[in-house]
């Protein structure tokens, strides 16, 4: 055979071998935001933004996937950028939750949809696992309340495809008339347990919440149900909803109410809830902590609070930030890469603060602005690139690795 086509055909294997080689990821560094339409008169999307301080696009709208989810009430993503790539995030109302490939931020894709689960509808948390799946908190089983909706929830472990693994239900014969609806959830491997708020999410039902639970997660077994500690005004312990893990392993939980519980002696069998700080006004949202401060998002100072929980029992306030005269902030979430936090609310708007980890100060990111030299991210009014006008109200958003 001739060189010339020997050389040619050595060089269409390489070719092929080649473009059957995954491409790799873009470089870079992304926001992803959850976004519905805040008319709900369109569909919810993905929102990627360039989030790179160092890069020339800095604060720009990179790109959008679609879905075909029309916009009920756009809600939860995980908390932060899992290794696998795979991000959940749902609807509540609707209880849809899509599961999105990011590990090209910018070609992202959504790998599938669900609905309910092993008998169980409305999922709200998602927490990784250290086997990488996903354990979340579902609102309610299919029984017991004529409008379809259950008095008690439970936990499900899927993967990242969305097959369930296990699940577990949160009904306690101990607790026949209390509200049971699992809303947030916290895992702790190093000893063997997962601890779960219930709160509702419909608003009727508000006043309601005021428990929490302990399981064992090697088997999902629940071992306790027990009452947040009521303090001095009676009312900081309702719609206790996010836990979080504090530096010494012990649990904070934010509420609804605006209380920060402090949960200890998770293992004993008889777990303590003390609530050890209140924030002004009422619907707190998503906290986060970092090393030993706790950052909370106040809607009543249109701004965030930084907590030092070196002493757990005895929170101290050490720094605050008002986003504007209007902005009611909910979720947070930090990216360590920058020390970055980004704030979601009540606007189609989204910030992001720089965070000081020597002492918890934070400042708004003016290089992070919108094309009016604004801080923030605008979501009002655009052009979008999956070909729809209008405005998008982000939810749930998380940084990439």
């Amino acid at each position: 055979m001739p060189r010339f086509v020997i050389a040619v055909a050595v060089l269409f294997c390489v070719l092929s071998l080649s473009a059957q080689e995954p491409k790799p990821a873009a470089s870079g560094h992304y926001l992803f935001a959850w976004t519905g339409d805040l008319d709900k008169k369109g569909n919810d999307f993905l929102t990627v933004i360039d989030a790179d301080p160092a890069s020339a696009s800095y604060g720009s709208l990179v790109t959008t996937l679609a879905t075909d989810q029309p916009t009920v009430r756009i809600h939860h993503t995980e908390y932060t950028m899992p290794a696998s790539g795979m991000l959940f995030a749902n609807d509540h109302d609707i209880g849809r939750t899509f599961i999105f490939d990011l590990r090209d931020p910018l070609h992202p894709k959504t790998v599938t949809s669900f609905t309910d689960q092993a008998g169980y509808m409305h999922p709200h948390s998602f927490v990784r696992l250290p086997n990488g799946h996903v354990l979340a908190t579902f609102q309610h089983a299919h029984h017991a309340m004529g409008n379809g909706m259950g008095a008690s929830g439970g936990l499900v472990e899927m993967d990242d495809a969305g097959k369930v693994i296990r699940s577990a239900s949160n009904a306690d014969p101990a607790f026949p008339d209390a509200l049971l609806m699992s809303y947030g959830l916290v895992v702790l491997p190093e000893i063997d347990r997962v601890l779960s708020t219930n709160s509702s999410m419909h608003e009727e039902d508000i006043f309601a919440g005021v428990t929490y639970q302990v399981w064992r997660l090697s088997d999902l077994k629940l071992l306790q149900t027990a009452y947040f500690d009521i303090g001095e005004n009676r009312y900081a312990q309702i719609g206790p909803e996010e836990p979080r893990r504090a530096p010494d392993g012990s649990v904070f939980v934010q509420t609804l109410a605006c209380g920060v519980e402090h949960i200890t002696d998770i293992t004993t069998g008889q777990p303590k809830s003390h609530l050890v700080y209140t924030f002004p006004g009422a619907w707190c949202g998503v906290p986060t902590i970092i090393s030993h401060y706790l950052v909370e998002s106040v809607p009543r100072l249109h701004g965030v609070v930084v907590l030092d929980i070196a002493n757990p029992e005895k929170p101290v306030e050490v720094s605050r930030l008002q986003l504007s005269d209007t902005f009611e902030p909910h979720w947070t979430a930090f990216d360590p890469k920058t020390n970055r936090l980004v704030i979601t609310g009540s606007e189609a708007r989204l910030f992001l603060l720089k965070f000081d980890p020597q002492n918890g100060a934070l400042t708004m990111d003016q290089a992070f602005h919108d094309a009016k030299g604004k801080p923030g991210f605008d979501l009002s009014n655009r052009d979008w690139p999956h070909g729809w006008k209008g405005s998008g109200k982000p939810h749930g958003a998380v940084f990439s690795r």
